[in-house]
């Protein structure tokens, strides 16, 4: 064999190998994004206090969380309006900006492990008019329903 068949064979095999590694490589971020489109894009974040969440510009918490929140949890459906929102509060009257109102129609798709199964049906008041809001002890479970027609999961 030549030395130029060797090298044209050699950057034939390495171009090959190369190829198949950008396939391959292309192939898991799709069936990743594949795997977060199905799940609606879903993310999870954390504040130690209401005021810190209302200064992150990307979750920003709604207006109606005392700045005194603490221990702030939130499931956000990226792709729409629904939400998940739990955090404890030393004073839960500092919730002046909510009414009584009644649990939205709507059960939750999103999860978390810290809210209680069905809890959306058991709030007592509304914040903010999106907001099903429920008081228990010093911790505070809101839900926002989705409002935007999401795809269906497969």
């Amino acid at each position: 064999m030549t030395t130029k068949l060797r090298r044209a064979t050699t950057f034939a095999i390495a171009g090959a190998v190369t190829a198949l590694g950008v396939v391959t490589l292309s192939g898991c971020a799709l069936s990743e994004a594949l795997t977060e489109s199905a799940n609606g894009h879903v993310k999870t974040v954390e504040h130690a206090t209401g005021k810190a969440g209302k200064a992150d510009e990307d979750t920003r918490l709604p207006g109606w969380v005392p700045d005194a929140a603490k221990t702030v949890t939130e499931v956000i459906r990226t792709t729409g309006s629904e939400r998940l929102l739990r955090f404890t509060l030393d004073d839960p009257a500092a919730l002046g900006a909510c009414a009584p109102g009644k649990p939205d129609e709507k059960t939750a798709t999103l999860t978390a492990d810290w809210w209680p199964s069905g809890q959306e049906g058991r709030t007592d008041r509304v914040c903010e008019t999106a907001w099903h809001v429920l008081v228990q002890g010093n911790t505070v479970y809101a839900y926002a329903p989705e409002t935007i027609p999401q795809q269906p999961q497969s």
